[in-house]
């Protein structure tokens, strides 16, 4: 197998820039007629170092008139101005609202002297807003076009999943420069039936000018001739060429993820070994597909799964190469790029990622009162070893271990879901192969449960007291069950994270019994019996062996 660490002398500072964004996220996107229950899906990991995982929470209302919105830059907290408020608001919960209407980006920069530096409208926001605002993703698009190009465009180009529970859309978009206020953008309905995703890279190439399931700028064409960006005819126009122009780094570090997510989400439909020279960055000439029809219904656990993807069994494998030292830790500390005697190297980056602030998989299910179908499995940290939790989007309140304010990313707090998970995930990184994989299992436990037997279970209790006009006792029902299951959770992974301290303590693995007690010697309680020194994969041992730095102890 190739060894991970990549040479490649033309790597350009572009591709490293790219590569090591503070900000750097995955999304897949499901329609409901590839899901196992009809649902619309979208997974999103806000994979940033700075920021804090936390459940976003506003409550719906009514606003008198002349009321202002508030506009404050989601990355870094700065005031960028007001807008009016409108009438009526809707609750969001995370990146979903009671609408069931989905919202979740990736960010590709693209051209960065398209920014709008006086602009109001950053792209953290305009998410919040369209979700305080749309009924449906094509009214969200609306919104979001409209408020762009009203108040200016703050951020770098993005792409944008937006689904609700009959279609889901993914849209590319960028400013047009502080001299020139608004976007340029395009919008594809996601054929139902089939599922895409992105990670960092624009993923809209060609697209039809007259269909009603492709949405666009009227000038996003011209814009680009006028930047001398393009200079062909209208049919052959690409958005992703024309203001995010592929190189290796943006392939290697963003594409490549959108193809490990089709190879484990399409089946025998996605022939990956085709499209892998493109993903690792060797054929630029290659593309990936916008969109493929995979060859089963995929679960939201399904997706859960995908995004704890490390490349595992690809050349791209990040546990099999000298960089995941001793222990296959499928991580790289960053800056992801590095040179040394003159030549450029630079690490993976996979779906799975130390710097997550959150993530979660939102489904829209249009079998159920709008009520009941809006629901977010929500996590924070490192999704490879932390859990999704069920949070109803019609809660009346969100866990005390999730709310807004319960620690920061430089204020520890004993109660936060985020700083519990982290301790699991930065304890699992000193022995991964023999750590994460009790994390793991903890996980898998709690949401195979959960997504199989018990929401289904509440979902038609649910559904029955909306039919029967009970509301606010299904809203009380829910709220219970949101907070409470995210609060029994927690505590789990507290015992976890105290398992996870005594049974590997200092290298040793501690061997336990069946009902998870640590086996002991007959003599005292507290003294382990058969307790292990497992050492270094192979792999590592050999590669310190042919070191000219190791000591070789000659055999007799």
């Amino acid at each position: 197998m190739k060894t991970r660490l990549l040479i490649c002398l033309a790597l350009t500072a572009a591709a490293m820039l790219v590569c090591d964004r503070s900000r750097a996220c995955t999304n897949v996107i499901v329609t409901p007629g590839a899901s196992a229950d009809g649902s619309s899906m979208v997974s999103y990991a806000a994979d940033s170092h700075m920021l804090f995982g936390e459940l976003y929470f506003l409550p719906g209302r009514h606003w008198k008139a002349g009321a202002m919105r508030q506009i404050i830059e989601w990355d870094t907290y700065r005031p960028l101005g007001a807008i009016p408020q409108a009438p009526v608001t809707y609750q969001r919960v995370g990146n979903i609202n009671v609408n069931q209407v989905i919202i979740g980006e990736t960010t590709w920069g693209g051209r960065l002297e398209l920014m709008d530096t006086t602009a109001v409208m950053d792209y953290g926001t305009l998410i919040y807003v369209a979700l305080e605002r749309a009924r449906t993703a094509r009214e969200a698009i609306e919104i979001i076009v409209s408020l762009a190009n009203e108040y200016g465009y703050a951020s770098e180009g993005e792409t944008f999943s937006i689904a609700d529970k009959e279609e889901a859309w993914i849209m590319d978009l960028i400013g047009k420069g502080s001299d020139n206020k608004g976007l340029v953008w395009v919008a594809r309905r996601i054929p139902d039936g089939y599922i895409s995703g992105h990670a960092n890279q624009a993923r809209i190439t060609r697209f039809p000018l007259d269909d009603p399931n492709t949405l666009y700028a009227p000038d996003v064409i011209s814009f680009a001739r006028e930047k001398g960006y393009f200079s062909g005819s209208d049919e052959e126009f690409s958005f992703r060429e024309a203001y995010c122009p592929l190189d290796f780094g943006t392939v290697r570090g963003c594409d490549a993820r959108v193809w490990s997510m089709f190879r484990l989400l399409g089946g025998s439909a996605f022939d990956a070994d085709s499209y892998l020279n493109y993903a690792m960055g060797y054929d630029l000439a290659g593309e990936l597909p916008l969109w493929i029809k995979p060859d089963h219904k995929i679960t939201p656990k399904d997706v859960a799964d995908v995004m704890r993807d490390h490349f595992e069994g690809t050349p791209m494998d990040m546990t099999t190469d000298i960089g995941a030292g001793g222990n296959a830790l499928p991580y790289r500390w960053r800056p992801m790029g590095f040179k040394w005697e003159g030549k450029s190297y630079v690490n993976e980056r996979a779906i799975a990622t130390q710097q997550t602030g959150f993530w979660f998989v939102a489904q829209a299910r249009p079998n159920l009162p709008d009520e009941v179908g809006a629901l977010i499995w929500f996590g924070c940290d490192d999704a490879a070893t932390s859990y999704l939790t069920p949070i109803y989007a019609s809660t009346k309140a969100v866990p005390e271990c999730l709310r807004e304010g319960n620690g920061d990313i430089l204020h520890y707090s004993p109660t936060s879901q985020f700083w519990m998970c982290n301790r699991v995930a930065n304890a699992c990184y000193k022995m991964y192969n023999y750590m994460a994989p009790l994390a793991r299992c903890a996980a898998d436990t709690f949401e195979q449960e959960q997504m199989f037997t018990k929401v289904p279970e509440l979902d038609g209790k649910l559904a029955k007291l909306i039919q029967k006009g009970r509301v606010r006792k299904a809203r009380k029902l829910m709220t219970e069950y949101t907070v409470g299951t995210a609060m029994d959770q927690f505590e789990v992974w507290k015992k976890l994270e105290e398992l996870l301290l005594v049974k590997f303590i200092d290298g040793n693995v501690k061997a336990q019994n069946e009902d998870g007690s640590f086996k002991h010697s007959k003599y005292h309680s507290g003294t382990p019996e058969g307790l292990t020194q497992p050492g270094y994969t192979d792999f590592w041992k050999e590669a310190v062996a042919k070191s000219a730095h190791g000591s070789v102890l000659e055999e007799k």
